[in-house]
């Protein structure tokens, strides 16, 4: 059964139906992991890079060779971090590349799915065609932050939403007209399932979001990367 199949499933059984505006988050795990995106590093063979790269970054050299792969550059060695641009352009440890929670042997790894955008594509059309509500999905990841201690849940997938809520031109309470602001809608219903979600054993990797206005659109994740040329951090 595909994973958009057990989520209707699974709404079903603990009689949520989604509804008109609703939005369902979907942790990446499970996804990359219904997809088949998992590496046994058992068949992996090392570069010359990966294996150079290794002793720096403190990593077996065969996960080394993975995250490299999954990756477009690097952008920062540390021991015991790789902090690399992913293929889908994200700026991430290690190209999310994950050995938590895969539960396929001590040397399997899990990696983000090929095409986040169409995997939440592919549950909305699921759950549209089961319960006849045209919702909004999300998928999520945990990502570090510059600057910032701790982790926290992003947006790497979406459907049926707009990720990006622009405030300009609208008056605060004291009529200051805003200018540049925009609200990472994605971003921000991402973080507050991933506290439901969890990190650890809890096995909650869907939460349905009822409640929040959200405006419906064909958003995909990719609109929330910043254009490298107007990125001041890079």
């Amino acid at each position: 059964m595909s994973l958009p199949d057990l989520l209707v499933r699974a709404l079903d059984a603990a009689s949520l139906r989604p509804a008109a505006g609703d939005v369902l988050v979907v942790a990446q795990k499970v996804v990359s992991k219904a997809e088949g995106c998992v590496v046994d590093l058992a068949e992996v063979t090392p570069t010359e890079e990966a294996r150079r790269l290794a002793p720096e970054a403190g990593k077996d050299p065969r996960l080394v060779e993975v995250i490299l792969r999954e990756s477009t550059r690097i952008v920062r060695v540390h021991a015991g971090v790789l902090i690399t641009e992913h293929r889908l352009g994200f700026i991430c440890a290690n190209a999310g590349v994950d050995h938590s929670n895969v539960g396929l042997g001590p040397d399997a790894v899990c990696l983000l799915p090929r095409d986040p955008d169409a995997s939440a594509r592919a549950i909305r059309a699921a759950v549209r065609a089961a319960f006849g509500a045209a919702i909004g999905v999300i998928i999520n990841d945990s990502h570090g932050r510059p600057h910032r201690e701790g982790a926290v849940g992003v947006c790497i997938g979406a459907a049926g939403l707009e990720p990006l809520h622009s405030l300009v031109g609208r008056p605060d309470r004291y009529g200051y007209t805003m200018r540049t602001s925009i609200e990472a809608v994605a971003d921000e219903l991402a973080a507050a399932a991933t506290l439901l979600q969890g990190q650890c054993d809890e096995g909650m990797p869907a939460v349905l979001i009822r409640g929040i206005p959200i405006a419906e659109g064909e958003g995909e994740a990719r609109r929330l990367l910043r254009d490298p040329a107007l990125d001041l951090f890079r």
